[in-house]
């Protein structure tokens, strides 16, 4: 990605198409990268790949290294004799254009548990991978969870409300086949990540994993390690969270309620927790987007007792000290939202690529930094991002004096790139941005699915600020993965000189 002119697809794995309600590591993840490489396209763009938590949401998980279950596919444990056909079969797993995540997790965890019976629990190798204790966390916390019938650590019982280690090795002493269990979980999923990542290599594709800034509150590593990582007291109870302060969207600000770092306590330790978790997160993929990463910076938070963000403060994050011994790490930094010259410096210092919208560019500013005639090379262009509406549903959402100025400010940057501009209905601009996209100077183009298909509304796979089960559950079809995408996306990464496997 440094060096040459890249271009990939945005696509959630949950958003595959599967005949087990979800997207998974199976068939369909195969075919995927075989399409990807036919496209002469470098890189796949997925989400995180943690448990899925409040709202189902990837960026609230409970634990910041363990890996969703829900991707595992039942198929393959069926090839190796963990599971019949049957049994995957008659599970109501769900179906249809969207994960019903409630199924999901009645029926496949009930269809995990059953292959854990039949798995050799002995094999050495197993029993190398729940000894090296990368996941030991995990498996108790989910152990501890189920005990107490998946309720938050706050609310469980005495003496296990706060971590102890001796009470926590005898629990799992006491309840070891449900620790194995959780251990299982992640054993499989990494054998199968394993096999997908090394198949996409042999297709000269990369994957660009995703990790978020912050993480639950009803998680591991507040429940385990609190006070030495978080702004909470020795009960674990946060003096501030994190939030975003009030803008022309929105009088109260943004309450995200996420516990926020102590980072002068973790600058003492060298920061061991968080390289920990960026390591982990390059094991997994060759490329990562680190999500809000002004928070770097400065960060919002906001009293812990209020309703709102209005009464929030900015503090200081690390700033480059933190990453002064990642610089040549392949990091893609979302440097979207409320910036400020310690945000640009920051990018300056890092060198890191940033990232610029095109569904933000065409609002008539010549000086708007989302447009492609402003672009340097050290960025990804994306049309939008997994938090944005897909293009063509914004474009239909514009009023008539927006839509007028969207399309001539359109055409005025098709014409300075050499592009051919139609602005003759909302499907068409969506492809002109695309082909736009392309003709930019940017080292990397990545487009969403479903801008690539010009869906809309319908298609959106997250509404920031909401709790919906039209949050996270959008799937796609094996008829969306046409013959004529595939040439057009050859065609226009061969004419713009990013067909670089």
């Amino acid at each position: 990605m440094k060096n040459q002119r890249n271009h990939g697809i945005l696509l959630p794995i949950t958003c595959l198409p599967s005949d087990e309600g979800i997207g998974t590591l199976g068939a369909w993840a195969f075919k995927f990268i075989d399409f990807l490489s036919e496209c002469k396209a470098t890189v796949w763009q997925v989400l995180p790949l943690n448990p899925t938590g409040f709202g189902d949401s990837p960026y609230q998980s409970c634990s910041s290294n363990a890996l969703n279950y829900y991707l595992i596919d039942l198929t393959y444990l069926a090839k190796e004799g963990l599971l019949t056909r049957e049994e995957i079969v008659s599970a109501d797993l769900g179906g249809g254009e969207r994960v019903d995540y409630s199924k999901q997790f009645n029926e496949k965890i009930s269809l995990l548990r059953r292959a854990f019976l039949r798995f050799d629990k002995g094999s050495a190798d197993f029993i190398k991978f729940v000894n090296k204790g990368e996941f030991s966390d995990f498996a108790l916390f989910m152990s501890l969870k189920c005990r107490f019938n998946h309720k938050a650590w706050y609310e469980w019982e005495s003496p296990y409300r706060i971590y102890n280690r001796e009470i926590a090795e005898r629990f799992v002493e006491e309840n070891y086949e449900e620790y194995a269990f959780w251990q299982f979980t992640q054993y499989i999923f990494l054998k199968q990540w394993n096999a997908l990542k090394n198949y996409a290599h042999s297709k000269g594709v990369r994957i660009m994993g995703d990790v978020p800034l912050y993480i639950a509150y009803d998680s591991v590593e507040m429940w385990k390690y609190g006070d030495e990582i978080f702004k909470v007291d020795k009960d674990r109870i946060p003096s501030v969270v994190a939030g975003c302060p009030p803008d022309a969207f929105s009088a109260d600000g943004q309450l995200w309620g996420n516990p926020v770092y102590d980072w002068e306590k973790m600058k003492g330790n060298g920061y061991k927790w968080w390289n920990e978790r960026i390591d982990g997160c390059f094991k997994l993929v060759d490329i990562l987007r680190i999500d809000h990463f002004r928070g770097f910076d400065r960060y919002y938070e906001v009293p812990a007792k209020d309703d709102t963000a209005r009464n929030g403060s900015w503090s200081d994050g690390p700033k480059e000290d933190f990453f002064k011994d990642k610089l040549d790490y392949e990091v893609v930094a979302e440097d979207l939202g409320i910036l400020d010259e310690g945000v640009y410096r920051l990018m300056k210092n890092v060198k890191y690529p940033g990232m610029k919208i095109l569904e933000f560019a065409f609002d008539g500013n010549p000086e708007n930094e989302h447009k492609p005639t402003n672009y340097t090379e050290n960025y990804v262009c994306y049309t939008g991002t997994h938090d944005n509406m897909p293009l063509k549903g914004f474009i239909d959402g514009l009023d008539e004096e927006a839509l007028e100025t969207y399309k001539q400010d359109l055409t005025t940057q098709c014409a300075a790139l050499g592009v051919l501009c139609d602005v003759s209905d909302s499907k068409a601009m969506c492809k002109t941005v695309i082909k736009l996209a392309y003709a930019s100077r940017v080292r990397t183009v990545i487009i969403p699915l479903w801008d690539l298909l010009a869906l809309g509304e319908e298609a959106r796979i997250n509404l920031p600020a909401t709790v919906s089960t039209d949050n996270w559950s959008y799937r796609f079809s094996e008829k969306d993965f046409t013959d004529e995408l595939k040439q057009f996306l050859s065609e226009i990464s061969t004419r713009t000189g990013r067909n670089a496997q």
